[in-house]
């Protein structure tokens, strides 16, 4: 099989180092072209040791770069840049995963309102795929531009999925206590993501509203059938990497027990090779998951009453970033799923 080219743009942040990381040992693909304007010239070791020896690239300006050449971009880059490339790259027929939230949600006013700046294709809006495989399999097969899912959507969405799908909460009053590590906030300087602000503290943000919230009412919505109510609310961990989801749900239907729904979540992902349905009783951590592409569930029912609560962890760079990026590229190439993905979590 041919080898598949694939160029990033915004190569300097965490998610697009991660990208690296997977697509330098991905057995059918290979980064080909990275673009950096400020670190035009320098050889990706140099930036990156870690990658000294792996990945034999320079960073280059994007008008220089050969991202029209690639069969895939992956667009790392800041909210409002991947806008302002896709139809180009379209145009010239390369397929295009954004991993900002510039092609998430379908409203482009409503884009306006969460991000600040009117949407430079939103003709585009329509044509986007939103790329949760566990939800879009099909589509992401045939998309040429695909919305990769923000962590904390992800997280969320993969948490109550089997409960909505099947009717079994109230999809009026959801409630989402989702905290997230530091490197989510992305690689800038930033006073509030500094060790001596952030390191030894635990904190609530932007509780009068997040712009993932309406990412999540749109697709949480879509399974529903109709509208639905949330509160959602993030908080920054003192780790670097990690995702943990309290969700919580008020059940239809009294006496459902614990032991139904948690058949339920094993037989909706038991194909699903990126979510691992822990047994009953379990308590994910973020640390079983780190530096992998797996989401852990665990469900729980307090007192055996009419609230379930699901507990579900990630990596917010893997499976809530880079990770799912590759998984929905394997897809538009009819690569196997799980190609370049089998990384087994760091311990410790």
């Amino acid at each position: 099989m041919k080898q598949i080219t694939a160029g990033i743009i915004g190569g300097t942040g965490y998610t697009g180092v991660e990208l690296l990381r997977l697509l330098a040992r991905h057995p059918n693909a290979a980064p080909t072209c990275i673009t950096a304007r400020a670190q035009a010239g320098q050889p990706v070791g140099e930036v990156f040791p870690a990658l000294r020896g792996v990945v034999d690239l320079q960073f280059t300006a994007p008008e220089e770069s050969r991202l029209a050449q690639c069969d895939v971009v992956f667009s790392a880059a800041p909210n409002g840049v991947a806008m302002h490339h896709a139809e180009q790259l379209l145009q010239a027929g390369v397929k295009l995963i954004d991993l900002s939230a510039d092609f998430r949600l379908e409203d482009a006013r409503l884009w306006q309102q969460w991000y600040g700046e009117p949407h430079a294709c939103p003709a585009l809006l329509q044509q986007a795929v939103y790329g949760l495989p566990e939800i879009n399999r099909e589509r992401i097969r045939a998309a040429h531009l695909v919305a990769n899912p923000g962590c904390y959507p992800t997280a969320v969405q993969l948490g109550y999925l089997p409960l909505i799908e099947n009717r079994l909460i109230d999809t009026d009053h959801l409630i989402a206590d989702v905290k997230s590590g530091v490197s989510g906030a992305g690689r800038k300087a930033s006073l509030n993501t500094a060790l001596g602000e952030a390191g030894d503290s635990f904190k609530a943000y932007s509780a009068p509203g997040h712009r993932h919230q309406p990412e999540i009412e749109q697709e949480l919505g879509k399974l529903a059938g109709h509208p639905i109510g949330l509160v959602f609310i993030p908080h920054l961990l003192p780790i670097i990497r990690g995702i943990h989801a309290t969700l919580y749900g008020r059940l239809r239907k009294s006496g459902t027990e614990l032991a139904e729904l948690w058949e339920l979540y094993q037989r909706r992902f038991a194909d699903e090779p990126f979510v691992d349905v822990l047994p009953q009783g379990a308590h994910p951590d973020t640390r079983s998951v780190r530096g992998s592409n797996v989401c852990r569930i665990a469900l729980h029912q307090p007192g055996g009453g009419d609230t379930v609560v699901v507990l579900a962890v990630e990596d917010n760079l893997v499976k809530g970033a880079a990770g799912q990026a590759v998984q929905n590229m394997n897809l538009m190439f009819g690569l196997p799923e799980t190609a370049g993905l089998d990384v087994v979590a760091l311990v410790p």
